[in-house]
C-alpha cells in the first residue's frame, strides 16, 4: 500500500479523514450557535467524555462553524500551570480591540475595555501577563482580585459591548476539568448573568467525566445552565464507517475479518482507531486489507501507543500514583470499588486517599459513581501490565 497515500491520521486533536458517529452532537452544537446569533436563548454545553474519544476534535469543528457563522472566537485549553484569567486576558484583549475597530466610537465596547483593563491589573499582582491595554480601568469594575466577583462583571461588559457591534462571542474551552473549583464556580456564575441578560455569548467546552459533579459542587444551579452531551466509543457499524470511509477514496476496503479485529482491539475508541488503521494500511500488500494485516500490524501500532500516547501520561506519575494504578490494572479494566484496589495493595482504604486525589487531579482516573475508580484513559489498565510488574503498596516515592 502506499504510505504516502494512508489517510489515517492518529494524533492529538488531528481531524480525522471520516468523523463517524458524531452527526447528532454537531447538529446541536450548529442550532446552538445560530440560536444565539439570533438572540433566543440556549443552554451552554460542556462535553465529557474518556481520552481518545476525540473531544478536541469535536471542539475545533465547533470552532470552525462559529467562525463559518460570523461568531468571534475565543478558544483555549486550560491545563494545570495556567489560571484561568491568564488563559482568557489575551483572548478578549484581541476581541475588544475588533470590537472597538468595527466602526464609530462605542461607549460600551469602551467601558469593556476599561473593565478588562481592571482585570489585567489583578492578575499583574500575581504574575507578569506580558501585555497591557493603554487605558484607564473602570473604577470597581472587575478589579477585585476575587474571580467570583470579577469574571461575571468583565462577562456582561463584554455581552453588552458584542450587543451593541450586533456581534456574537463563542468561548470554548478545552480541558475544563484543570480548572480550579473558585475558576469553575466563576464561570458559571457569569454564564449565569449572561443568559439573564441574553447577550451574545456561549460557553462550549469539554473534558474528563468527572465534570459533571464538579460543576454541580461549583454551582448547584449548574445543570440547568449547561448540558452534558457524552463523547463515548464508536459503535461497530460507527467504527467501520471511520475505517471504510477513508480507504475507500483511495480505492482500498477492509474485509470483515479485518473490521472486526481492529474494533476488538481498539474498543471503538476514535484515536485507536486511526492508529490501527494507520498502521494497518502501511502493512497491508493489497486491498481487501484482511485479519492477518491486522495481526501483523498490531505489535507496531501498540508500540506506537506505548511510545506516545500512554507514556506522556506514565511519566507525570509519582511512585505511589503508579503503584495505584497498577493495582487498579491488576483487577481489571473497571469500574473498582476503592475498597478493593485497596484490598489488592493491602492497605486500609484511608491510606489511599491522598494519592487516589492526586490521580483524579492529573486526570487519570474519575469516580463513575460513589466509591467506584475507573480509569480516564481507554485501555490504561493492559499498558500499565505491560510496563511494571504488580507490588503491594510500599508507601514510598
Amino acid at each position: 500500500m502506499n504510505e504516502i497515500l494512508n489517510p489515517f491520521v492518529p494524533g492529538a486533536g488531528a481531524q480525522p479523514p471520516e468523523l463517524s458517529g458524531r452527526d447528532g452532537f454537531l447538529d446541536s452544537a450548529r442550532i446552538l450557535i445560530a440560536r444565539t446569533i439570533a438572540r433566543r436563548y440556549g443552554k451552554s454545553f460542556i462535553a465529557v467524555g474518556l481520552r481518545g474519544v476525540g473531544k478536541t476534535v469535536l471542539l475545533n469543528r465547533v470552532r470552525h462553524e462559529a467562525e463559518t457563522q460570523g461568531c468571534r472566537v475565543i478558544y483555549v485549553e486550560s491545563h494545570e500551570d495556567k489560571p484561568l484569567p491568564l488563559l482568557l486576558a489575551p483572548h478578549l484583549r484581541r476581541v475588544l480591540l475588533e470590537l472597538d475597530r468595527l466602526g464609530a466610537i462605542n461607549e460600551n465596547v469602551k467601558k469593556a475595555l476599561r473593565a478588562l483593563r481592571g482585570f489585567i491589573g489583578t492578575i499583574k499582582i500575581t504574575t507578569d501577563t506580558g501585555f497591557s491595554l493603554e487605558i484607564d480601568p473602570e473604577p470597581g469594575v472587575a478589579d477585585s482580585g476575587d474571580i467570583e466577583a470579577d469574571l461575571p462583571d468583565l462577562f456582561i461588559s463584554l455581552g453588552r459591548a458584542a450587543n451593541s457591534r450586533s456581534i456574537t462571542i463563542a468561548i470554548i474551552i478545552d480541558e475544563i476539568q484543570y480548572l480550579t473549583m473558585k475558576e469553575l464556580s466563576a464561570l458559571v456564575m457569569s454564564i449565569h448573568r449572561i443568559s439573564q441578560e441574553n447577550l451574545p455569548i456561549v460557553l462550549m467546552g469539554a473534558g474528563l467525566p468527572l465534570l459533571v459533579g464538579k460543576m454541580g459542587e461549583s454551582k448547584s444551579y449548574a445543570e440547568r445552565l449547561f448540558t452534558f452531551p457524552e463523547i463515548d466509543a464508536l459503535n461497530y457499524t460507527e467504527a467501520c464507517r471511520a475505517l471504510n470511509e477513508p480507504a475507500s477514496q483511495q480505492d482500498v476496503t477492509f474485509d470483515e475479518g479485518a473490521l472486526k479485529k481492529i474494533f476488538d482491539l481498539t474498543k471503538g475508541y476514535p484515536y485507536f482507531i486511526q492508529e490501527w488503521g494507520y498502521v494497518t494500511w502501511n502493512v497491508a500488500q493489497q486491498s481487501p486489507i484482511n485479519a492477518l494485516d491486522v495481526d501483523k500490524a498490531t505489535p507496531r501500532a501498540i508500540e506506537r501507543l506505548d511510545e506516545s500516547f500512554f507514556r506522556v501520561r506514565f511519566d507525570r506519575l509519582t511512585r505511589r500514583e503508579k503503584q495505584y494504578l497498577r493495582a487498579m490494572a491488576e483487577l481489571g479494566p473497571g469500574p473498582h470499588r476503592s475498597g478493593d484496589i485497596a484490598e489488592k495493595l493491602n492497605v486500609r482504604v484511608q491510606t489511599l486517599g491522598p494519592c487516589r486525589s492526586n490521580l483524579i487531579s492529573k486526570g487519570m482516573i474519575f469516580s463513575p459513581s460513589y466509591g467506584d475508580t475507573a480509569f480516564t484513559v481507554p485501555l490504561f489498565d493492559e499498558y500499565m501490565k505491560r510496563v511494571m510488574p504488580f507490588v503491594s503498596w510500599d508507601g514510598e516515592e
